[in-house]
């Protein structure tokens, strides 16, 4: 049986977020602008990457410790090859397993993803508008392609979320547009508010758009009303539209902080555990991993990890805490 792993605010360790890899075929201007992730950008070297097997003993170690759920993340995932291989070894584990994609290449994987256990995917789509997607992920690609990939998913059986992040002067303006089409389609979007995560996206509290604003809009175009989260730690703000069509989720991490329910850790993908979005360092793995240490002592490792965990950035958020250094998005996997 797991023994429920507690931090000091009695925060189970219920969910892991695993990075897979930090590269993507993206550039999006929120998270890998092309200024700083260009030519000359020296990602990690696949040596120092954790292989599929150090990722899944890993895994089981949390699992041992009370997680329920591992979601698989990145950079883009699906750009690290041979992914299915490391599916099915998380399969085996007795926990809700799921994928977090921009769609780009979903329409290929998805079968292949779905046959060897995966349960769900979540794709990352901020406009339905096609120039307006295009210079989001600045590397013009097309919107029609994610959503072939999205299609994909569903014909081969996985539930599909997908997630909108919402910027002032940039995209507000598909708020409507996409909650009605993935209305009409039965999907769950959800949209976020800009966050401050790492430092080269050049964060602006003014290019927030608050949850508040984001649901008043949706309540206007569509009737919404609030309903209860679905598990404790739930990010999402769960709103069902009163015709019953549906529901769609606002996470505002910004202006409506989540810290004190918040059981999520992160596996980075050369295996630093993180136990916070907003970290500043992570603790290595990967070391005790390859320098031959048991399961026990992993087990022990990271139980005291999390039972030292205090963090509560959201929270504390200010002009002060918003400079200080922060991992980046696209190398923790959000």
């Amino acid at each position: 049986m797991p023994v429920d792993a507690l931090d000091t605010l009695r925060r189970p360790l219920r969910d892991l977020r695993i990075s897979v890899t930090d590269r993507c075929n993206f550039r999006c201007t929120y998270c890998m602008p092309k200024e700083v992730f260009g030519r000359d950008y020296r990602f990690l070297d696949r040596r120092e990457l954790l292989t599929f097997e150090e990722i899944a003993r890993v895994a089981g170690v949390f699992v041992g410790l009370g997680t329920r759920k591992i979601r698989i993340t990145g950079g883009e995932p699906l750009v690290r090859r041979d992914l299915e291989r490391l599916v099915e070894q998380l399969a085996t584990l007795d926990v809700d397993l799921t994928l977090t994609t921009n769609g780009s290449l979903l329409a290929a994987k998805a079968r292949t993803l779905a046959d060897a256990g995966l349960r769900r995917v979540t794709v990352s789509l901020d406009a339905l508008d096609d120039a307006t997607f295009r210079t989001l992920n600045d590397v013009e690609f097309p919107v029609d392609r994610v959503l072939e990939g999205i299609d994909a998913a569903v014909a081969a059986g996985l539930p599909v979320k997908v997630n909108a992040v919402v910027k002032r002067g940039v995209n507000e303006d598909q708020i409507v547009p996409m909650a009605g089409f993935f209305r009409e389609r039965g999907q769950t979007l959800r949209f976020i508010e800009y966050m401050d995560v790492g430092h080269t996206n050049g964060w602006r509290l003014d290019e927030v758009v608050p949850a508040r604003e984001i649901v008043a809009a949706l309540d206007h175009a569509f009737g919404v009303e609030p309903i209860e989260p679905s598990y404790r730690g739930e990010v999402a703000q769960r709103w069902r539209y009163r015709d019953g069509s549906g529901e769609v989720g606002v996470i505002a991490s910004v202006t409506q902080p989540f810290c004190g329910d918040c059981t999520r850790a992160r596996l980075s993908a050369e295996g630093r555990l993180f136990t916070c979005l907003f970290a500043v360092r992570g603790t290595d793995l990967r070391a005790l991993v390859r320098d031959g240490a048991s399961d026990e002592q992993l087990a022990a490792a990271v139980g005291s990890i999390w039972a030292a965990r205090t963090d509560r950035y959201s929270e504390l958020r200010s002009a002060a805490t918003s400079e200080l250094p922060k991992v980046e998005m696209s190398y923790i996997g959000g």
